[in-house]
């Protein structure tokens, strides 16, 4: 069984995964209130909020599980904010001294990449590496806060990235929309509640890096297009028409999203067996749709991970222990190190 800790921003998690069972046990300790008095996520904070939560989470664990079946504990090692992956991996190298285990670490953007695997797992963990060779190659779209990523999973279990954005990830974008529109943090939730009795049409916001040449994102002009829209309507129009503007803004996020991805398919021919859609923007109903469309026309398999594995989670990180055999990091035991701009493609082969 795998022990894992997250903590590369905001919360703070512990899961456990055997080969045999799958997923055992995942538990999260969110942050959302704290850092919503501040508009976003005050890195201080959540590092102290992560020193206070690891010691109850570790001892849920200790009560819950058969803690000697533990043969490894993973943590992120990176990307996220400094401080608070060297929390977690301090909590990662005090449990592995106490259970005389090795240390590992793992790449949380790996680990979003390979979490719309777990429920295939799930469905018959001995059959598992045989349904994979059935879903490989794989195109994935990593949406979140911090990170917008077009990548590749190649048979031989290889992960590169395709595309990245060049400034705001979509994530930001909708957070940074809401902020503009006075609806406040997390804002992406927000703007798809209020999107649901508007009209996506209302306002033409732009698509950057449309051009099937250009494979990268964009997300900035978006934001300043609101900023800039807002400014110029009387405050009783964007009051009155709140909802015409989130629909409309949360279509041209998703739009871009899914015409980059699109393109993408396009690019490579008939090669890509499956479409996975991971990070926390996956859970956006319209995205969601749009890329199971998008899949379906494309003969596809659609993988979206389950909304428990879309945000940062220890359960994605202990999957990925397991799975992601290239991306772990098995050299440094308890002198493993944090690398908060960790990239994708860093492997330890």
């Amino acid at each position: 069984m795998i022990l894992a800790l997250e903590s590369s921003c905001d919360e703070t998690a512990i899961a456990a995964f055997s080969p045999e069972k799958g997923v055992v046990a995942n538990w999260t300790t969110t942050q959302t209130a704290i850092h919503e008095r501040h508009g976003g996520v005050v890195p201080d904070l959540a590092t102290r909020e992560h020193l206070r939560h690891f010691g109850p989470l570790i001892e849920q664990a200790r009560h819950t599980l058969d803690i000697d079946s533990v043969e490894t504990v993973a943590v992120t090692r990176g990307p996220g904010l400094a401080a608070c992956l060297a929390l977690g991996l301090a909590a990662a190298k005090a449990l592995g001294l106490a259970l005389r285990r090795p240390v590992v670490g793992v790449n949380h953007l790996r680990a979003h990449a390979w979490s719309p695997f777990i429920p295939v797992h799930a469905g018959d963990p001995g059959a598992f590496r045989t349904a994979l060779s059935d879903l490989l190659p794989h195109l994935g779209l990593l949406v979140s806060g911090g990170n917008t990523l077009l990548l590749s999973i190649e048979e031989d279990g290889s992960v590169s990235q395709l595309a990245t954005t060049r400034d705001d990830a979509a994530g930001e974008a909708l957070d940074k929309g809401a902020k503009l529109l006075g609806l406040g943090y997390p804002g992406g939730p927000r703007i798809e509640a209020l999107s649901k009795g508007g009209n996506p049409k209302a306002h033409d916001f732009p698509r950057a890096l449309l051009a099937r040449s250009e494979p990268d994102f964009s997300f900035s002009g978006l934001k300043t297009s609101l900023r800039y829209l807002v400014e110029r309507l009387p405050e009783e129009d964007v009051r009155g028409g709140l909802s015409d503007l989130c629909a409309s803004y949360q279509a041209a996020v998703v739009d871009s999203l899914v015409r980059k991805t699109g393109h993408a398919i396009e690019s490579q021919g008939a090669r890509w067996r499956s479409l996975g859609l991971s990070g926390g923007v996956a859970n956006n109903g319209a995205l969601r749709a749009a890329c199971e469309t998008l899949a379906g026309s494309n003969g596809m398999t659609f993988l979206p991970a389950l909304p428990a594995h879309t945000g940062d989670n220890a359960a994605m990180i202990a999957f990925a222990a397991w799975a992601d055999e290239p991306g772990v990091d098995r050299r440094s035991g308890m002198s493993l190190t944090m690398d908060p701009s960790l990239p994708l493609e860093a492997v330890y082969l």
